[in-house]
């Protein structure tokens, strides 16, 4: 229990402690708010900008879930028809490396040509779903393969059907590598998301990379760091929230181990 507290105490108060150095950093050194703005103006931001930045912060995330959630249904799927089937990994697992390698930066001006600054949303959701769609594909790939050959015998002797055996044998022993990788995805996404947004330089994305473009623009430093501020606050709370998912399934999953 002390060592619990000790896990909550300890990073709130150095991060209280930092905060404090900050602003009196910036008031003794005479910093221009240009430069590094203090945390007090940042706050002030909020107060001003708060609902566009809100807004925008809506916008990010919506993006950010939408592509999340294509990149654990597609990943899941390649990686069941991979698990599946060599040929099909032997003649698809070659590009969906390349996808991976490939910048994203690179490859923004293409996809927003092909389907139109207009349809700048559009852009950034592939975009993001390209940064997202590997490390699903390859945990989920890695766990599928990873299960007991013993046991995909048994199935086969008690003839089990394809659903029986991916529902109640694939999708068991796979979960740990498959969580693993949607914890992954969940942060590229957003991190996709962003360098989408940026790639695309349009306010027809209305997201956060945009204010913070809008803002460095103008010299608002104080804005930017409010938007980064959201930005890191969105990643901590989608981490933490897949991470308890993690721990849910997973600890359910041993639990019913142990009860049979």
């Amino acid at each position: 229990m002390r060592l619990q507290l000790l896990r909550i105490i300890l990073p709130v108060a150095l991060f209280a402690g930092l905060i404090w150095l900050w602003e009196w950093s910036v008031a003794y050194w005479e910093i221009k708010p240009f430069v590094l703005p203090p945390p007090s103006a940042i706050l002030a931001v909020f107060e001003t900008d708060g609902p566009s930045l809100l807004a925008s912060a809506w916008t990010t995330l919506g993006t950010t879930l939408a592509a999340f959630v294509l990149a654990v249904i597609s990943g899941i799927l390649l990686a069941t028809l991979f698990a599946s089937s060599r040929i099909a990994e032997a003649a698809l697992s070659p590009y969906a490396v390349t996808l991976q390698v490939t910048p994203v930066v690179a490859i923004a001006p293409l996809i927003i040509v092909w389907v139109g600054l207009d349809k700048a949303w559009l852009a950034v959701l592939i975009l993001a779903w390209i940064v997202a769609f590997f490390p699903v594909l390859a945990s989920a790939t890695a766990g599928l393969k990873a299960v007991d050959p013993n046991l995909r015998d048994l199935f086969r002797l008690y003839h089990a059907s394809f659903w029986q055996t991916f529902r109640r044998l694939m999708i068991p022993s796979s979960l740990p590598y498959l969580l693993s990788g949607i914890k992954t995805a969940g942060g590229l996404a957003l991190v996709g998301a962003v360098v989408a947004e940026f790639a695309a330089a349009s306010g027809n994305t209305n997201g956060l990379a945009w204010r913070i473009l809008e803002a460095g623009n103008r010299l608002q430093i104080a804005k930017m760091f409010a938007a980064l501020m959201l930005l890191a606050l969105m990643g901590v709370i989608l981490y933490a929230l897949l991470s308890f998912i993690e721990w849910l399934l997973l600890h359910r999953w041993h639990g019913d181990r142990r009860n049979t």
